[in-house]
């Protein structure tokens, strides 16, 4: 029996060969694109994220600071807490022990509940960091005492207080004046203590943290092994320019009537410019914060005007965010 030997072509022809490596070839090169303009994009919205996420921390660190502006304890009223930094008279008249890198005042000027220079560093003590704070940058100062009440502790500068009056010590011994009787009714002590407070906003020209970068920093009031003590520390890298306005209610009726550039008179009861009962209500801030590094691609000529200052266009490849907020001084009401 013969077998019949089929002649039909198997395989493939070089054109057809060449056709499919044609197909595959463009997508590859689809998938490539695809890929990279994803990937572009990841890096993109990261970059974003990173600077939306410092704005808002360093936002809700300064907002929660200035909230509680002229929180006393169990009172509001700064005029009323002995002890404190007299407008133009002694800086410390019960000689606590005060740190005296800032300036006894710092620590103890508590009528000035919220205060700073404008576009200027003019503090007694230094910026931290080699290149200083950060040139046409706000810096300000907020006093006032923490939420909770505390336990006396030596070393430390507290302030008892009642809902009428307060005084400030740092020996871990509550002051003679004020009774620890209990009151029947509510069952609580009229009187509580509370640690002194005290934290200054400044920008820094050049980061610890990461060596380049613009960043946020506090000088706070702090407790060391021969008493209270001025920390430095940084709190976000990134944060390029800091502004800051101060809403001012000047006829007593508790709302904002002006606002005006931290180191203003008009509410500073040591100068000849100072209008009685002005009682700062609110404060405007305004943020600029910039990458961590430089993008492939970007040109920043945005024109930015924080505040009253006017910083210029950038013209380099860093990614800014400005942002702004009104923040309401809980304790500022009468």
């Amino acid at each position: 029996m013969w077998t019949r030997i089929s002649n039909k072509q198997t395989g493939l022809t070089m054109v057809e060969l060449m056709v499919a490596l044609a197909i595959g070839s463009f997508l590859m090169i689809g998938a490539v694109q695809i890929y990279n303009q994803s990937r572009q994009a990841f890096v993109i919205n990261e970059s974003i994220a990173r600077v939306q996420e410092t704005a808002q921390f360093a936002m809700d660190t300064l907002e929660t600071d200035l909230r509680m502006a002229s929180n006393w304890g169990r009172n509001s009223r700064s005029l009323a807490v002995e002890g404190r930094s007299i407008p133009g008279g002694d800086a410390n008249p019960t000689t606590l022990p005060a740190p005296p890198d800032c300036g006894e005042a710092w620590s103890l000027e508590l009528a000035m509940t919220v205060d700073g220079d404008n576009n200027n560093y003019a503090m007694l003590c230094p910026a931290q960091g080699g290149a200083g704070a950060q040139a046409n940058s706000d810096v300000f100062t907020v006093r006032r005492a923490s939420v909770l009440p505390v336990a006396p502790l030596d070393g430390q500068l507290q302030i008892q207080t009642t809902r009428i009056q307060g005084e400030m010590f740092a020996d871990g011994n509550v002051p003679a004046d004020f009774s620890t009787d209990i009151n029947p009714e509510t069952g609580q002590p009229y009187s509580t203590t509370h640690n002194l407070i005290v934290n200054t906003y400044y920008v820094a020209a050049d980061s610890e943290l990461i060596p380049g970068s613009p960043a946020l920093r506090r000088k706070s009031l702090g407790v060391g092994l021969a008493g209270p003590i001025v920390i430095d520390e940084e709190v976000a890298p990134g944060v390029e320019n800091i502004q800051i306005q101060l809403g001012i209610d000047v006829d007593e009726d508790n709302t904002v009537d002006i606002y005006v550039n931290p180191g203003d008179p008009i509410y500073n009861p040591e100068d000849a410019g100072f209008v009685p009962g002005a009682r700062v209500m609110t404060a405007r801030l305004w943020l600029v914060v910039r990458g961590i590094t430089p993008e492939v691609g970007i040109q920043d000529n945005r024109d930015y005007e924080p505040g009253d200052i006017d910083l210029g266009v950038p013209a380099d490849n860093f990614r800014r965010m400005q942002v702004s907020k009104t923040i309401l001084l809980r304790n500022a009401r009468t």
